[in-house]
């Protein structure tokens, strides 16, 4: 990989910025910040800054940092949570299983957390990888015991 930093804001800036900060997609802030990195600028380097300390995702803070570290910004490493990476999960979770029928399915579950939080859903399928659905899985499964 050949490193081609230019020191300019891109010309798609804008439309770069609020894919960066879009919480209904870690694909599209992934793709944003990979995007910014190849354009060492200020306004560059504050949304990267911003992704790395405050996006829920933890594979986009390490995406950001590797950019900023890549402008030889002096950052610190992010540290992955062991914790929620959205406060309030459970209780956003909760909420759903008893807005649907005492009978529902898993996926009837899944369906309707996407659709009330595709921004949770979204943060917590980006951070659990291919191991989302089993995790999702078990969160419904301790809360059917509620």
């Amino acid at each position: 990989m050949t490193n081609n930093v230019k020191n300019e804001l891109p010309e798609n800036y804008e439309e770069l910025k609020k894919a960066a900060n879009r919480t209904s997609s870690w694909r599209a802030r992934f793709d944003a910040v990979e995007e910014l990195g190849k354009h060492k600028h200020s306004k560059v380097i504050d949304v990267l800054t911003t992704r790395m300390t405050k996006d829920p995702v933890f594979k986009i803070q390490e995406a950001a940092y590797r950019q900023l570290k890549g402008f030889g910004e002096d950052v610190n490493q992010p540290k992955q949570t062991k914790f929620d990476i959205i406060k309030g999960t459970s209780k956003i979770l909760l909420r759903i299983k008893k807005s649907l029928p005492a009978d529902h399915t898993f996926e009837e579950f899944k369906e309707k957390f996407k659709k009330m939080r595709l921004d949770v859903y979204d943060a917590y399928e980006g951070e659990k990888g291919a191991e989302f659905d089993k995790w999702l899985e078990n969160e419904w499964a301790s809360l059917l015991k509620k």
